[in-house]
């Protein structure tokens, strides 16, 4: 019987292969990611964070059903894999968004590392904010695929909070846009969407 890995706090820095990785377990409360070989385990944000999250999945679910050409499949709990770096790495943002996910396929025939998002949302954890702020801007801009990467940082004011957007040109981001709390996002990746930055106004 093959054993699967059970992922907790205590296994943070651990070395696992890919296979190890994706059939293992996170303990009650955690969450886990595969970087640079190496698991990443992190305990379970709090509210604000959770309710900024089902906010921009809602969001977003409601777009790709209306804009199916733009998204058509929008996930909570994906794995994006990071090619080009010396070890394997399978990151988790708070939300993914695909615009070709093969969705005419087999469910049990697709697996998140071979499919690539270009969209991703992070939601600044207390815990650790330069996971989000500093490494994640490294990782997410070695995926082609990934077109705009979206910051939303609660710290200041779980209420408001401010959003910071990284755009590619080419293969490298632009200079960060930050939008504030209240304010409206437009984005030619996205057309007909007009972001409204409150969580809580709808």
């Amino acid at each position: 019987m093959k054993t699967i890995l059970k992922i907790g706090p205590a296994d943070h820095g651990r070395t696992v292969t890919v296979e190890e990785f994706e059939s293992g377990q996170d303990e009650e409360g955690y969450s886990s990611e595969l970087i640079d070989g190496r698991l990443y385990v992190s305990p379970l944000p709090e509210l604000p964070h959770d309710q900024i999250t089902r906010w921009i999945l809602r969001t977003l679910n409601n777009f790709a059903d209306e804009h199916p050409e733009f998204l058509n499949y929008v996930s909570g709990a994906a794995r994006v894999p990071v090619p080009g770096r010396a070890r394997p790495s399978q990151a988790q943002p708070d939300v993914t968004a695909y615009r070709d996910f093969p969705l005419h396929l087999p469910i049990d025939s697709v697996r998140w590392r071979d499919i690539s998002p270009v969209l991703v949302v992070e939601v600044v954890s207390e815990d650790n904010p330069e996971k989000d702020l500093v490494r994640n801007v490294e990782l997410y801009e070695q995926v082609s695929s990934i077109r705009e990467y979206w910051i939303f940082n609660p710290l200041e004011d779980s209420d408001h909070p401010t959003l910071k957007i990284y755009r590619k040109r080419g293969r490298t981001w632009q200079r960060p846009i930050d939008v504030p709390a209240g304010s409206t996002y437009t984005t030619k990746l996205l057309p007909g969407l007009k972001l409204v930055v409150d969580p809580r106004g709808k």
